[in-house]
């Protein structure tokens, strides 16, 4: 159903960084048809984020900006000039969505705000994903994914009490919001399958976060218990114990056995100490809240002489929640994610051959793929604004002279 909804859709991006991009990749791997406009010259600020295979900065190699717009056609074209925004609403009356993430107030500054062009493209879904919002009290405000992270509330539970709040890395916060982009985006394009009209999808990645995290934990945790929530370092918050990551033999493991007949059967796994007889030792509460080091001292021997492999092994074998801590090479080398051919192998004009991450899910009877290498600056100008909107030849060199594309 998703990728028939997606069949022969059209996308047009103007995302920057990763949440816009991110959206409209995962509407790409579904099958949808997206071109993603960027600034003449320097183009995506992911870009220059790499990471790069080679020891220097290369605007066409970057890790992130391949991973993130693989299966897309590209252009340049500056929308803040009026032969820019001409072309722009060309490509848009063309296109069934707009994917968007500029700074604040610049969509309105070009009339190509939602409330400017919804009775000029009635069709089209206008989606904005952005770190506060298009509307709301935080609208104006400029952030980036460590800020997101912060008005979202994830920030108050991540590192250690003593010290400065940790970030979850490699822009998660922005992922989570783009994925979510991608969902919305879908159901506004059924939507305007059933009634004709498109729809202003207005998403902020703080929200996002605030509703995946803060609303499902923290938030009940105060309400029916009192509790705030708070840094507890490898300690996962407000939980019976053991509710930690715990080291091993080669590592570290997640360990999670937070219902009774679940700490009970890795008691048993444990061998059964004879310790757990005690009273202290019976308010699995208290362990986590009042002497955590010390009721983690009693099973860490146990964790010491086993590597992180085999205790995933006898806690899947004992229905025991656990996980191991991976490193990228293991994740890479993971024979779970080799088996559902989770990375991919995509060949780069610069770049060459890449391993990268497909997508975070699959659907059963509508996988999608990943339609090839990311574009390269400006790569479908010629295609697209000569081959696909007829530009002569003289224009396209006018347009290149004034910095259009």
């Amino acid at each position: 159903m998703l990728m028939k909804a997606l069949q022969g859709i059209k996308v047009v991006e103007m995302g920057d960084h990763v949440a816009a991009p991110f959206c409209a990749r995962l509407l790409a791997d579904l099958g949808a048809e997206v071109l993603k406009v960027e600034p003449p010259g320097h183009g995506d600020s992911s870009r220059r984020n790499g990471p790069f295979p080679q020891a220097g900065p290369d605007a066409e190699a970057s890790g992130l900006f391949l991973f993130l717009n693989a299966g897309k056609r590209g252009v340049t074209l500056d929308a803040s000039t009026s032969t820019g925004r001409e072309m722009l609403l060309r490509l848009l009356a063309g296109a069934d969505v707009l994917v968007e993430s500029s700074r604040p107030g610049l969509m309105e500054e070009l009339k190509l705000d939602y409330s400017s062009v919804r009775d000029l493209l009635p069709r089209l879904v206008y989606t904005g994903v952005t770190p506060l919002g298009r509307t709301g009290p935080h609208r104006g405000h400029a952030a980036r994914d460590l800020n997101v992270q912060a008005a979202g509330g994830i920030s108050i539970g991540i590192g250690r009490p003593d010290r400065q709040p940790l970030s979850i890395p490699y822009s998660q916060a922005d992922m989570m919001a783009g994925l979510a982009a991608a969902a919305a985006t879908l159901i506004a394009v059924m939507a305007r399958d059933e009634t004709g009209r498109g729809q202003h999808v207005d998403l902020a990645g703080a929200q996002v976060l605030a509703v995946l995290v803060s609303f499902v934990y923290f938030l009940p945790n105060f309400i029916y218990r009192g509790v705030a929530g708070s840094r507890k370092g490898r300690r996962g918050g407000e939980a019976h114990f053991p509710n930690t990551i715990m080291p091993c033999k080669d590592g570290f493991v997640c360990l999670y056995p937070l219902q009774l007949p679940q700490y009970l059967r890795f008691i048993k796994l444990i061998g059964d100490p004879a310790w757990q007889e005690e009273p202290r030792y019976r308010n699995r509460r208290a362990m986590a809240e009042e002497y955590p080091g010390e009721a983690e001292a009693l099973i860490a021997p146990w964790f010491l002489e086993r590597t992180k492999a085999q205790i995933f092994q006898l806690c899947m074998e004992h229905k025991v929640p656990c996980a191991p801590v991976r490193t990228i090479a293991e994740v890479v080398e993971d024979p779970h994610l080799a088996a559902r051919e989770f990375f991919l192998n995509i060949c780069h004009p610069i770049a060459g051959n890449q391993v990268h991450p497909g997508s975070p899910f699959r659907l059963s009877r509508t996988p999608g793929q990943v339609g090839g290498a990311a574009p390269l600056l400006g790569q479908h100008n010629e295609e697209v604004y000569r081959g696909e909107m007829g530009l002569s030849p003289e224009e396209l060199s006018k347009m290149r002279m004034a910095g259009v594309i």
